[in-house]
């Protein structure tokens, strides 16, 4: 899961968008490891298991409602999908005692620690 946290930074912080093809790809790396891993995720993972899922889930919403026909349709699916991972991750921090205003707060500091910090 380091990995694909590592890589949704690199992609929150690019100015251009990924292709559909690209987007598809990292859609299907995130599904793969949340089916293998999940059961074992330590409290610091779900956290940003669930900081991938919100961001693809919202980026795939978003583009659902940009382009049109088939890729739109695919777009929709894909957000569905993740919106279980992310009500299950959401739901095992809640069980560990955090509120909705602690994610939120918790993904501030995570998009802040993918921001590229300024060469001194």
């Amino acid at each position: 899961m380091q990995a694909l946290y590592d890589q949704i930074q690199v992609y929150l912080n690019m100015d251009e968008e990924i292709s559909f093809k690209e987007f598809s790809k990292f859609y299907r790396d995130v599904l793969a490891e949340l089916g293998e891993v999940h059961e074992t995720l330590d409290e610091e993972m779900v956290w940003k298991s669930l900081f991938i899922v919100e961001n693809v889930m919202s980026n795939a919403e978003g583009r659902a409602n940009q382009v049109k026909g088939s890729e739109s349709k695919k777009y929709a699916k894909m957000a569905q999908r993740l919106e279980l991972w992310a009500k299950n991750l959401a739901s095992r921090l809640g069980e560990a005692g955090y509120t909705e205003e602690d994610i939120s707060e918790r993904f501030n500091k995570m998009l802040e620690e993918g921001s590229p910090s300024e060469a001194k």
